[in-house]
């Protein structure tokens, strides 16, 4: 008797666990489906099982499949315990026509398979989906180096719980976000719509043909459904997927035609920020001018560095450049500003140069140039300086006349200490000039080695920086490319040839013997005239 009830208590006990499994079940949220379009498999199981328990590789025949996410319930009614272990499949058919959805097998019970019928790409209108995404460029062809704005946005027609919208994927180019996120609400074809929109900057770096494979969205969303059995429907959160169509984009290689550093736009400005209209400024006072190159769909990295113009008797203090890109009216605006203090060391006239930026004009597919027109000024002595060149007034008649001794001494003792300084600064330049023709500074010859070093590496981007630095170093000043080119014939067909080498699709040797002889073959005017020492001891 004992041993009989001890038997039936272990047959309760381990009575559930081997009849728990006895359904599973496999449905589709809709059907038939569009080729390509991602929908949810819902896969129901009267137990609770592990996620692994379920073996998708079967769908992976005819079936791009997504992420899967797990689910498990329990309910308990009147001491009856039920169980159940949910499965939610993003799938998308890869071909149009009549597809079979395979059955599943868990622990010995098998799912019922499921006829799918799929139509073609395209024969249903987004506009009826609940989710889908649009991308777009604004040109079918670029250049190397030109800025692509790819926009993507995201059109929601149900309640977003989470989601992740990815970039795109681009072989061959740089991508970045430009901009921030807009959220904003669209009507289409009557339905209204939450659209998120964002943007990215592609630039292409070789000539070619390059595919953009599209943005993706993966998230989950909430989707009012009807509960079984029950009168109310409840939201329920319902895996999604999507992806933008992929798009081909010609990049064209850098025009031989094209002088100067590269920059390619589609409009290109040079703007300035003077002291309202003054023309007039005093000695020692400084002037702050801040000058900004402003290009439309271009990346900021690429916007040439700039050189504040000055001329000599200007004292020059730069700023950190400032780089920055934003979105206006749907277009790309980068912007390059350089402000700096400009300090005018005496009286006189000043004409700053003008400032010339060339570029190339993706619209009319010609080379054109910023500029901004030389600007002229008037320096008047400062407060200080008037002071200074005050006449003492005359003493009174009645001083005493033992001062006078005393101070012809003080007035002898001065000539002299000027007439000393004098021939000691005239020797001085006498050697400064003597020195200048006939030995290259050291910090020139360490440039040329870079420039030397470069070459034999083949790195065309260390040649050009070198050429840079050693001729600010030469000029002291900060010079571009394009003022290179213009110092001599050698040097712009050197740096013509860089330019081409630089963005051209075929790896070329940089021919070191022609650049090394364009460099040293230039010689600066150092035989400009210096201010008096004689004028300034002697006014």
């Amino acid at each position: 008797m004992v041993i009989r009830i001890l038997l039936s208590l272990i047959l309760i006990i381990i009575a559930p666990s081997v009849m728990a499994l006895s359904q599973v079940e496999a449905s589709i949220e809709k059907n038939p489906v569009i080729e390509g379009e991602y929908f949810v498999l819902n896969i129901t199981a009267d137990d609770d099982l592990n996620a692994g328990a379920l073996n998708t590789s079967a769908l992976l025949e005819n079936f791009i499949v997504g992420r899967t996410s797990v689910g498990r319930s329990t309910q308990m009614v009147n001491f009856n315990t039920t169980k159940e272990t949910r499965w939610q499949v993003l799938i998308a058919a890869k071909s149009s026509g009549n597809i079979t959805i395979p059955a599943f097998n868990i622990e010995g019970v098998s799912s019922s398979e499921i006829v799918l019928q799929v139509a073609p790409a395209g024969s249903k209108p987004q506009e009826s989906q609940n989710l889908y995404i649009e991308a777009s460029t604004n040109v079918d062809e670029a250049y190397v180096g030109q800025l692509i704005n790819y926009k993507v946005k995201l059109y929601l027609a149900v309640e977003l719980q989470r989601g992740v919208l990815s970039a795109p994927v681009v072989k061959g180019a740089q991508i970045k976000q430009i901009g921030e996120d807009t959220d904003s609400t669209e009507i289409v074809n009557g339905r209204r719509f939450r659209v998120i929109e964002r943007n990215y900057g592609i630039v292409a770096g070789l000539p070619g043909e390059i595919i953009i494979d599209g943005a993706t969205f993966s998230g989950d969303v909430l989707i009012e459904t009807q509960r079984r059995g029950g009168m109310f429907g409840f939201n329920e959160s319902i895996p999604m997927q999507t992806e933008a169509d992929r798009k081909v984009i010609q990049i064209n290689s850098y025009p031989p035609s094209y002088q100067g550093e590269w920059l390619v736009s589609d409009l290109v400005s040079l703007r300035e920020v003077w002291p309202d209209t003054q023309t007039t400024f005093e000695a020692g006072s400084p002037i702050t001018r801040t000058i900004s190159l402003i290009a439309m769909n271009v990346d900021e990295n690429s916007l040439p560095e700039l050189a504040m113009p000055t001329t000599e008797g200007l004292r020059v203090y730069p700023e950190k450049p400032l780089r920055q890109t934003g979105i206006r009216d749907g277009q790309v605006i980068s912007q390059y500003s350089l402000t700096a203090a400009i300090v005018p060391t005496k009286p006189g006239t000043y004409t700053l140069p003008e400032l010339k930026v060339p570029w190339w004009n993706t619209q009319l597919k010609q080379q054109e140039y910023a500029i901004l027109p030389a600007k002229t000024i008037t320096v008047v002595a400062g407060e200080m300086a008037e002071n200074a060149l005050t006449i003492t007034p005359q003493q009174p008649s009645y001083q005493y006349a033992s001062y006078w001794p005393w101070l012809t001494g003080v007035f002898a003792t001065l000539w002299l200490i000027t007439l000393i300084m004098w021939r000691k600064a005239v020797s001085q330049q006498h050697r400064l000039v003597t020195t200048k023709t006939t030995q290259r500074p050291v910090a020139d010859v360490a440039s040329l080695a870079t420039i030397t070093e470069a070459c034999d590496r083949n790195n065309v981007s260390d040649v050009i920086s070198a050429l840079q630095g050693y001729f600010s170093a030469l000029l002291n000043r900060q010079v571009t490319l394009a003022e290179i080119s213009k110092l001599s014939e050698p040097l712009s067909q050197a740096v013509t040839d860089l330019q081409q080498d630089r963005y051209s699709q075929h790896t070329k040797a940089v021919n070191k013997q022609q650049l090394m002889s364009a460099v040293k073959s230039y010689h600066p005017n150092i035989n400009t005239p210096s201010n008096s020492v004689i004028a300034k001891l002697n006014p």
